[in-house]
């Protein structure tokens, strides 16, 4: 299912191909927009490079999907490849469903249908994978230093992670959560932090299997922002709701106008949070790949050194956001749990 597959790009077989076909018929003219948002969005394959002869190296990923009137499906992105169908089914390059796998008609083109459900492992989803890897090794490999050396500090790469995570408990929880509740939030804080970081850090390198742009993906900032949503509703105390529903020192009358402004409230923080990451790494992502595209739209040798330049200046402050973003998300979603779980007096 996972392999690295070199093919030679054919006609397309259905509409779902014209885009990719035109671009060819146009005699291969350099589309910046094109090359950026295909580096950017998700996508069922891992394209490495395309050849002069219009071949086209790339590692194809496992499309799983179920129909409720056909059952589960599992093969090879490679089949879906250039704007092909198989087993009636084809990638949408137009259209409200377009980069998402719909049934096509014996013509190719869609049969109108909504989508069926899609499990398939994406580049976004096998970042995740990698980066969930990356994690478990480096916070097992700490756990067995502090059993093998007891309460002197670990050595090694595992030094640099306990005074993060001593960052992460004096700096963000404590402050935010408090003394005496931000124990119970540390395993998720640590966790998102760490998440965040690993997976920015990825996107920065720009070959397999890497440079997937996971948190630069709104559906994957989405749900760290749901999860510090349902964390800090679910552990909201009394006082929290009394401020919601009726806020002390309101009067009465002011109370409809000022609950739905509360309940809003509750929404736009995790909006914000799933915003301001997402935005902040696609950001980033398109000024570096902006700057490699010069090359290719002046056609000139003598733009690389310049573009070159500024795109290692760009990876340095890449870096630096890396860190700066994985710690305002955790920053604010510890802030918010301490809104919510505060005590009366606090306020």
């Amino acid at each position: 299912m996972l392999g690295l597959t070199v093919g030679t790009a054919e006609s397309a077989s259905s509409d779902t191909g014209k885009d990719e076909t035109e671009s060819h018929e146009n005699g291969g003219k350099f589309d910046a927009s094109t090359f950026i948002m295909d580096h950017v969005a998700d996508s069922h394959e891992w394209h490495i490079l395309t050849k002069k002869d219009s071949t086209h190296v790339a590692i194809y990923l496992p499309v799983i999907i179920y129909d409720k009137n056909s059952g589960l499906h599992i093969f090879s992105s490679e089949k879906l490849a250039h704007g092909h169908s198989y087993m009636g089914y084809a990638i949408a390059h137009e259209g409200k469903y377009a980069g998402k796998i719909v049934r096509v008609n014996s013509d190719g083109n869609h049969d109108g249908s909504k989508p069926p459900l899609d499990l398939s492992i994406t580049k976004a989803v096998f970042g995740m994978m990698v980066a969930s890897v990356i994690l478990l090794l480096l916070m097992l490999g700490l756990a067995r230093s502090y059993k093998r050396s007891g309460i002197s500090a670990p050595k090694g790469f595992q030094g640099f992670l306990e005074p993060v995570i001593l960052f992460v408990r004096d700096d963000i929880a404590i402050p935010n959560i408090g003394e005496n509740k931000y124990s119970r939030f540390m395993p998720y804080l640590l966790t998102v932090f760490f998440f965040i970081l690993i997976n920015n850090l990825l996107g920065l390198i720009p070959f397999f299997p890497f440079g997937a742009n996971v948190t630069g993906n709104v559906n994957v900032t989405f749900v760290l922002a749901l999860i510090t949503f349902l964390i800090t509703q679910f552990s909201g105390n009394r006082s929290h709701w009394r401020h919601v529903f009726a806020a002390p020192g309101v009067p009465f009358w002011l109370l409809p106008i000022m609950i739905p402004i509360e309940i809003i409230g509750l929404f736009s923080k995790p909006f914000a949070l799933m915003i301001r990451l997402f935005a902040n790494i696609t950001a980033g992502h398109i000024i570096v790949l902006s700057l490699v595209a010069l090359i290719f739209i002046f056609e000139s040798v003598f733009v690389a050194p310049i573009s070159i330049f500024f795109v290692l200046f760009m990876d340095c402050i890449e870096l630096l956001v890396a860190f700066l973003q994985a710690y305002v998300f955790t920053l604010l979603s510890a802030l918010f749990i301490g809104m919510a779980t505060a005590e009366p007096e606090h306020y």
